[in-house]
């Protein structure tokens, strides 16, 4: 059976798609696509390296504990050796894995934007803490500040395939650092209602964080049931050396029931061992040496499994974010946190090229699919990143929206069913039917189901782009985060709420420029 097709109807849906923020969600694509196809490791080595983590915090250990995590940790089982290294052996790790939580979400200050990190679910958001803003325009490069923050809080809020927002940028106008932990949760709270996370350099700035977060929750009880925030926490100076300032934030944590993304970060070559299975290995030995504290202190504390072991070029010692490197080794991470039944954070999306360029595009696209493939939960720094971490770009934003669409896509993969194989579908068309698809009602069905459609990628002919006055991408691109920068302002914390809040705490972001 065909249907005739609807005069106009291709170029008004095709308009309705141009005219949003991106083209999801959608039925083709979701937050919490399974990933999970991809396995860069195999079963036995996936054994190899967790033997080898357990090994290093046994034999090993790692040196720089307070003295509560001493005790906390030794009073469990473990031991410190006369060099002050704190060993634990493998069957305190595996208490506490059992203990460790599972089944958590990570909330949004609306619950149509919670996030559900199990399994093999997959969402993408942003990181980052660059600390300058490149001009796509004229190539220059500034510092960042706190209204930068807020604003690229606002794009997340408005691109519908950016799932969380942690912070992107550093607000390098403010020099105090108290009042730039507390202004930098405000301006990720504020700027959206999606879940959001930063980090805290000490323990009592965190906790001034968590009472204007009760505020904004609804009070104690109610930030504790749906904290909106997730602490990234760089507890771990790699190699094997605990950073004493972040311990007291998992404490803070662990006392609030705000989730943890449990970070070490070494640099392959540097501050991890060269082999990419090494640097694997070791950064599973210091985040699990993260686990078994938290656990302590809160058994079944909501933790990621932030295993983050970056890339070095051996040639000059620079990071190298878009390396084939580092997506293979976010996807062994994501592997290892399936092993452990953890949900896992990986950074994928950190480009070296300085621009939206071809080298930015292969870069991202090539790092974010490899951990959208393996499964990964949350993949950070996917969108706004450049220079390995040290720019970002507004315009990104937005052309990174429609590529997360693509890979969410791509990692969806294939439903295959009598239905899908099409048998009698063929059958219609090609006895006695118009020998194509076109306009056939399973098409027509299928499009916005199988299909996912960027808002900004260029699929003309070459003939129409010829003629066009809009062929540069970039352009289109400013123009998009313009036009959603000039958009009213989300609603989320109200007036009455946030002139509480600034007679509270030094907010440092000026209202007129809410």
């Amino acid at each position: 059976m065909t249907r005739a097709r609807r005069s106009g109807g291709r170029a008004a849906r095709k308009t309705e798609r141009a005219e949003g923020a991106g083209s999801g969600p959608s039925t083709a694509i979701w937050p919490g696509i399974a990933g999970g196809s991809y396995k860069p490791f195999t079963p036995r080595e996936i054994d190899m390296v967790s033997d080898t983590a357990f090994r290093v915090l046994e034999e090993i250990g790692l040196k720089g504990a307070s003295r509560r995590c001493i005790d906390t940790i030794c009073n469990a089982g473990g031991t410190l050796t006369e060099d002050g290294r704190l060993l634990m052996p493998a069957d305190l790790v595996k208490r506490m894995l059992k203990i460790a939580g599972r089944g958590f979400k990570l909330y949004g200050q609306r619950p149509d934007y919670d996030i559900d990190p199990s399994g093999t679910r997959i969402h993408l958001g942003t990181s980052g803490a660059a600390v300058h803003i490149v001009d796509s325009l004229t190539g220059e490069i500034r510092d960042s500040t706190l209204k930068d923050l807020y604003d690229m809080a606002r794009l997340a809020e408005a691109l519908p395939n950016l799932h969380m927002f942690q912070r992107t940028v550093v607000a390098r106008d403010l020099t105090d650092p108290f009042e730039m932990d507390l202004n930098t949760a405000y301006a990720c709270l504020k700027g959206t209602a999606k879940p959001v996370g930063g980090s805290f350099t000490s323990e009592e700035n965190m906790e001034a964080a968590v009472q204007m977060m009760q505020m904004i929750a609804g009070g104690p009880d109610a930030l504790r049931a749906r904290p909106p925030f997730c602490v990234s926490t760089c507890f771990i100076v790699p190699p094997l050396t605990f950073a004493e300032e972040a311990l007291g934030v998992i404490e803070c944590a662990a006392r609030h029931g705000i989730p943890l993304k449990l970070v070490s970060a070494g640099q392959a070559g540097a501050t991890s061992p060269a082999p990419l299975a090494g640097a694997v290995a070791q950064q599973t030995a210091e985040v699990l040496a993260g686990l078994v504290y938290v656990n302590l202190l809160n058994p079944g504390h909501p933790a990621t499994f932030g295993g983050l072991p970056f890339v070095s070029d051996l040639r000059t010692g620079a990071m190298s974010g878009g390396s084939a490197e580092q997506g293979l080794l976010m996807a062994a991470c994501a592997q290892m946190a399936q092993y452990y039944d953890i949900p896992c954070a990986v950074s994928a999306g950190m480009t070296d090229s300085k621009l939206p360029d071809f080298q930015a595009g292969y870069e991202k696209g090539m790092t974010e699919l490899l951990s959208a493939l393996s499964g990964a939960n949350l993949i950070y720094e996917a969108a706004g990143m450049y220079g390995s971490l040290l720019g970002c770009s507004f315009e990104s934003f937005v052309l990174d929206n429609d590529m997360i669409g693509s890979i969410l896509r791509a990692t969806r993969g294939f439903e295959v069913s009598e239905d899908t194989l099409s048998l009698e579908v063929i059958r219609d068309v090609c006895i006695g039917g118009p020998g194509h698809f076109l306009g056939h009602d399973q098409t027509l069905a299928r499009m916005e189901c199988d299909y996912y459609y960027p808002a900004l990628a260029d699929r003309r002919t070459p003939q129409e782009w010829a003629v066009s006055a809009d062929k540069d991408l970039l352009e289109k691109a400013r123009s998009r985060t313009a036009e959603l920068l000039s958009a009213e302002r989300s609603g989320h914390i109200g007036a009455q709420l946030d002139r509480e809040i600034r007679n509270r705490f030094p907010i440092r972001l000026p209202e007129n420029q809410l």
